[in-house]
């Protein structure tokens, strides 16, 4: 007898047959929007259309809008005025600085929204620096650990759920977490930018926090584009330090690295659709090239099939509207 042909279109055939077969689904609870913010007027970010650097009047306005669109997290990102910026970030400590007092006005507004904050010396150094930079102008590593460590602190002080070290310093999750519980924060969990990679998909992002090195590079500290191996050590290296979260930055370019990943280690994993990919889209939607929405939801599935147990996207409150839409009857 001959084979059965396979005719794996039979299951194509219909949106509802199409759904019941789809192997991977993107949900609400997987987006975290990043949020740029300032103790100023708001400002457009003309490198990333529709984004802004909210005002904090602006900013309780988009965190009612989160919070009733369901969102379940927001990254926060704060662009200081220059005067405030040191070679040690002193600002980042201080419990009246604009992001401390973003956390506090989130928490009022949206106490159920998660807030992750961002751990690194660049918002706030005057070198531009993820770390502190010597007289040489290198990146000294376990000064940095000292300071990143009292940032930390401070945020979680603030109210911060989870803090995000992004500046890839080596022994960075073991000297937060131990100075995180001493100071008797043991709940405030870590979302490790742990395989964080030297991109030139950051640009954006920098012109939005004007937080470019002032000098060199960050390849010395962020990781080479060639390597994969190296995440993976640096995921065993987290974990064991005690990171909750494992994260791969940015994204798209980076799927092979997430899946990999997900193949080896049993942590939570997220992805950061970054300012680069971003700009890139609304780019291209902006001529007419591509559908915006399209593109931005096969993206999202992307990470989701790569094994993303969550998604950073400045397209979050969009896909929040967009799955909502697509809920109704």
């Amino acid at each position: 007898m001959d084979p059965i042909p396979r005719r794996l279109r039979r299951l194509r055939r219909s949106a509802s047959l199409r759904g019941l077969v789809q192997e991977n689904h993107l949900a609400l609870t997987d987006l975290i929007q990043p949020l740029f913010v300032t103790a100023g007027e708001s400002q457009e970010i003309p490198s990333m259309p529709g984004c802004q650097r909210l005002s904090p009047h602006d900013l309780d306005a988009k965190i009612t809008e989160l919070r009733d669109l369901g969102i379940p997290a927001v990254a926060l990102f704060p662009a200081i005025d220059d005067d405030l910026k040191n070679p040690t970030g002193t600002e980042s400590t201080n419990p009246d600085g604009l992001l401390q007092q973003t956390i506090a006005r989130i928490k009022a507004i949206a106490p159920g929204i998660t807030v992750i904050t961002d751990v690194a010396l660049d918002p706030y150094s005057s070198d531009g620096h993820d770390g502190f930079v010597n007289d040489n102008g290198e990146i000294e590593n376990d000064i940095t650990l000292e300071l990143l460590g009292k940032m930390a602190v401070a945020q979680a002080e603030a109210g911060a759920d989870m803090v995000a070290p992004s500046d890839m310093m080596d022994g960075r999750v073991a000297h937060l977490r131990k100075v995180l519980d001493e100071a008797g924060h043991q709940e405030v969990s870590i979302l490790a930018y742990s395989a964080k990679y030297a991109s030139a998909f950051y640009g954006p992002f920098r012109d939005a926090l004007d937080s470019a090195p002032r000098g060199g590079d960050k390849k010395t500290y962020q990781m080479n584009p060639a390597n994969l191996r190296e995440a993976i050590q640096e995921v065993e290296l987290d974990i064991a330090e005690g990171a909750d979260v494992a994260m791969v930055k940015p994204g798209l370019p980076y799927l092979d690295v997430l899946r990999a990943l997900k193949d080896t280690f049993d942590i939570p994993l997220a992805a950061y659709h970054v300012s680069g990919e971003y700009a890139m889209v609304k780019a291209g939607a902006e001529k007419g090239w591509i559908d915006e929405r399209a593109v931005v939801l096969e993206s999202l599935l992307a990470f989701k099939r790569a094994g993303a147990d969550m998604i950073l996207t400045y397209f979050a409150e969009d896909v929040a509207g967009w799955l909502r839409e697509s809920a109704s009857p």
